[in-house]
């Protein structure tokens, strides 16, 4: 659910911010924490080596757990806001007392009891292997092999789709269009991951998105000749090439990036590319 509110200034700026009245408003679990050093953006010499990033506010970082192998029925204690991620996260609580974070869904509230282990007939938030799970549900937080720390689909609102199930793999077709096969072993929760109508949150005002870490972009039109490929000429002209390139002359649109060829035989669909 979103917010807006709308300010009588000069330049009548209207923001939209989450609703967060459900959510937990303490702080984090200390054991559950850990500090990430800033580069902002910057080298060891001080050097600019990622653009457009620096300052921001303090943020601690959740360490999320996998709950994999667990067997048991955990108890959603809280949902919490999670600065590093667009997504809710869950605090949930262990038959041994322990706490652990996890990434919330969407319908997950609480007090709620949810499954995390090796069982069928399973509900919504619940987290199992692939072989477990329904053809055709949506699922979310995927291991990319099993006992793997590395996951996809954990954004805001993403989900993907189990699309079949056959030689001890699972057909998943992903957010991006993608059509991927992944060990049945690897572990997936079935629903939507929480906090849909993120996209649709406008940010208002520049002193918001220096808040987040962002520092101002500027295009490369506007710019002259020496600083940028698109750069120079009087009033809107083209670009006069013939591709978008980035400051260092490099292709930016169109050029491929992928660079991970080893899961290419995993691959059943590539992703749709957008025609320009």
């Amino acid at each position: 659910m979103i917010k807006e509110k709308k300010r009588r200034s000069p330049g009548k700026i209207i923001e939209s911010f989450e609703e967060r009245k459900f959510m937990f408003s303490g702080g984090p679990k200390g054991s559950l924490t850990r500090k990430l050093k800033k580069t902002a953006g910057r080298d060891n010499r001080g050097k600019i080596s990622i653009r457009h990033k620096g300052g921001g506010v303090k943020k601690t970082y959740r360490v999320l757990s996998e709950l994999g192998d667990l067997n048991q029925e955990v108890k959603v204690l809280n949902i919490e806001y999670d600065p590093y991620r667009s997504a809710r996260i869950a605090l949930v609580e262990l038959k041994n007392g322990q706490n652990k974070y996890i990434i919330a869904g969407e319908d997950l509230k609480p007090g709620k009891k949810i499954f995390m282990g090796d069982r069928k007939n399973l509900k919504r938030n619940e987290r199992s292997k692939l072989a477990n799970i329904s053809v055709g549900s949506s699922i979310y937080d995927i291991q990319l092999y099993p006992n793997s720390k590395n996951c996809i689909a954990r954004s805001a609102g993403t989900s993907a789709i189990l699309m079949a199930l056959e030689g001890g793999y699972a057909l998943v077709k992903l957010p991006s269009g993608e059509q991927k096969r992944i060990n049945e072993k690897c572990l997936a929760t079935i629903g939507q991951v929480s906090n849909k109508d993120h996209s649709n949150i406008i940010i208002g005002k520049a002193g918001r998105k220096r808040k987040m870490g962002i520092r101002p972009t500027v295009r490369g039109k506007a710019m002259h000749p020496g600083a940028h490929p698109h750069g120079g000429g009087e009033g809107v002209n083209p670009i006069g090439l013939k591709y978008p390139k980035t400051p260092w002359g490099k292709m930016t649109i169109g050029k491929k990036t992928r660079r991970n060829t080893k899961s290419d035989t995993f691959i059943v669909e590539r992703r749709p590319t957008k025609k320009r």
